[in-house]
């Protein structure tokens, strides 16, 4: 990378959830020398250091391999969680996009591409410890978003294999939270009529306690860390496991909000969830919940000690700011993160 201008990344997906907290970043890094920032749309959001291209990674017509000309690093994060009730359009975008993003820094030269896996990319595993980077992804084959992202796994093997040259980090991060993602986070998997207010701990008088639903989270903003530190750390390469602690399960949300956890068996929880996304109350399907139910834990020390990586906010900090922005609509200068109240 260049030590005399500092180097360019392209970050595809730029005004997300993960993708701003990335290019934020970067912007007052200096080691940094540009971001460019690849979006449908141009955000207003302005950071230092930062150009905007407006592109669809999904069409045939983006000049994908021009944009990352000159490139010292590709992060690509652009992803699509909507529409659930069309499999075919998510998988256009995200697989078929992913792999014109893959092939253009192949053809542009670009020395390293830090893809944005997930837990989701995960066989099922255990609930009571945590697997490592060699446990399985194969994902959970019924939920488009855990096959979309096991098949860009095998995809980056064969990419790997053909390309010894490019440094290819993967990202296999928990589930990813902030207080100006609420309302993109509301309207991709509540919806977008559900009210933000009903979030209150006084109007949650019990939680349901389903079997198996335990899971990791993690700030955005630490997510974006490990991001930049495979940037720059040259020795890199493979997956890292990123999520924070404690596991969140009914307990631990429990003793935030006061309310009290009831046992409800997993066929009622997916019953309702169903009836929900089969009357399009419900963006979230119930082929997703089944696979939150059978994620493994992650263990995390790969990123410790090959990184320095450290989470800087616990799993409860997390859910505690976003639960506050989710009260409050709270969003950001960008068309994804947009805040809005509803009801």
């Amino acid at each position: 990378m260049s030590s005399t201008t500092g180097s360019r990344i392209v970050v595809t997906g730029a005004t997300g959830n993960v993708g701003t907290s990335v290019v934020g970043l970067l912007s007052e890094d200096p080691r940094v020398g540009s971001v460019l920032g690849l979006a449908r749309r141009i955000p207003e959001w302005s950071p230092p250091k930062t150009e905007w291209a407006a592109v669809d990674l999904a069409s045939e017509r983006a000049d994908a391999a021009g944009l990352l000309a000159g490139a010292d690093a590709v992060i690509h994060l652009a992803w699509a969680f909507q529409p659930t009730h069309d499999p075919a359009t998510t998988w256009r975008t995200n697989v078929l996009g992913s792999l014109r993003v893959f092939e253009a820094v192949a053809a542009a030269g670009v020395p390293t591409l830090v893809h944005a896996s997930s837990v989701g990319a995960y066989s099922p595993g255990p609930k009571e410890h945590a697997v490592d980077e060699s446990w399985p992804t194969h994902g959970w084959p019924d939920a488009a978003y855990c096959r979309e992202k096991a098949y860009l796994e095998r995809v980056l093997d064969t990419f790997e294999r053909d390309h010894p040259g490019i440094r290819v980090v993967r990202m296999r991060p928990a589930f990813l939270f902030k207080r100006e993602s609420a309302s993109e986070q509301r309207r991709i998997f509540g919806g977008k009529y559900l009210p933000g207010p009903l979030a209150r701990p006084e109007l949650l008088p019990f939680l349901p306690d389903v079997p198996g639903l335990r899971m990791q989270a993690l700030h955005t903003d630490d997510a974006a860390g490990a991001y930049r530190l495979a940037v720059f750390t040259q020795d890199a390469r493979g997956p890292y496991n990123l999520a924070a602690d404690p596991p969140v399960d009914a307990e631990l949300l429990g003793g935030m909000t006061g309310a009290r956890p009831v046992r409800l068996p997993r066929t009622a929880a997916r019953t309702a969830i169903a009836t929900a996304w089969g009357l399009r109350l419900l963006p979230a399907s119930p082929h997703l919940f089944d696979a939150v139910l059978r994620l493994p834990l992650m263990d995390c020390t790969r990123a410790r000690a090959e990184l320095g990586w450290r989470p800087v906010r616990t799993a409860t900090e997390v859910l505690e700011e976003f639960l506050r922005g989710f009260q409050q609509g709270a969003g950001a200068a960008t068309e994804p993160l947009r805040g809005r109240r509803a009801g």
